[in-house]
């Protein structure tokens, strides 16, 4: 007992290097599962993150499964809106007539009566940021001579596209239990949105407009929260949860992020910029993600 002696100091500051440097070693190699809480049960739940330049797939959980779009069924709405516009069929002057059955919709609408009519700029505007289910159901019927005419021109679009699991019965997203979508589907879509109507895309990030002499608001709280994010639609029936496609275009990075069935707006959009974070956060790669589903 006698022989044994403490070590010198700097005998053990270099041992407890040697333990640290151990330590960051493992971390390293093996990193910590990260956590995400999803404001969804699962069974509704649906989400894809995709770069859209690369269109490389950065995150998933249930993108393929059959969900309902609710109010992003107006994107292809929208899409065939500017397919028109830009074969000259219609300018942005070109007056929509408003019929019994596209004024008889149910809120969010505009509150137009039969007979009068839109402008198609003013549609645009109206159907984007006010997810106006009228002016969705007017253009529908002047696009395709009936509502039902125009969701199968919207499916043959999908297809056209690639959005494989997509079958739309009506403009609007209002409830039908044929209307389905997936989120990569909806990606698909967002992405081509961007793509092909470069020179339109700047509705997608209007939040207000005027109209008739009154300002019309939006309630995509994704604009302006999050610095990037440019457009593009919500949606929201009982059946569905709350919806989004989201664009994000900042610092040479362009991502779609899509989130199904969420339980509220604002836990959609917290999930949606924890989303964005987590898909340009170069730490996370390799990361194992753990969800936390809502009932769980």
């Amino acid at each position: 007992m006698s022989n044994l002696r403490p070590l010198p100091l700097i005998q053990r500051v270099f041992a407890a290097l040697a333990l640290l440097v151990l330590l960051a070693g493992c971390t390293t190699t093996t990193p910590p599962d990260s956590v995400l809480a999803v404001p969804a049960p699962a069974q509704k739940y649906a989400a894809i993150v995709v770069d859209a330049r690369t269109g490389k797939q950065l995150f998933e959980v249930n993108s393929t499964a059959q969900r309902y779009p609710a109010s992003l069924t107006k994107m292809m709405t929208l899409y065939l809106l500017f397919e028109a516009l830009e074969a000259g069929r219609v300018t942005k002057e070109t007056q929509i007539p408003v019929s019994d059955h596209a004024a008889s919709q149910p809120p969010t609408k505009m509150r137009f009566r039969r007979g009068e009519s839109i402008d198609v700029d003013s549609a645009i505007r109206a159907i984007v940021v006010k997810s106006a289910n009228d002016v969705a159901v007017a253009v529908g019927e002047y696009l395709g001579g009936s509502e039902d005419q125009f969701a199968a021109m919207m499916t043959s679009k999908a297809r056209q596209l690639g959005m494989t699991s997509t079958t739309f019965r009506n403009a609007s997203g209002l409830p039908d239990d044929s209307q389905m979508t997936t989120a990569r589907d909806m990606a698909v879509l967002g992405m081509a949105l961007h793509q092909r109507f470069p020179q339109q895309f700047h509705y997608f990030s209007e939040s207000d407009f005027m109209f008739r002499g009154r300002l019309v608001r939006g309630h995509n709280d994704m604009l302006g929260r999050v610095r990037g994010v440019d457009g593009i639609k919500t949606g929201y029936i009982r059946a569905s949860g709350f919806n989004i496609v989201t664009s994000y275009n900042a610092d040479g990075r362009n991502l779609i992020v899509v989130v199904m069935g969420a339980d509220s707006a604002r836990q959609r959009n917290d999930h949606v910029e924890a989303l964005i974070q987590r898909s340009l956060s170069p730490a996370m790669d390799g990361t194992k993600t753990r969800l936390m589903f809502a009932e769980q």
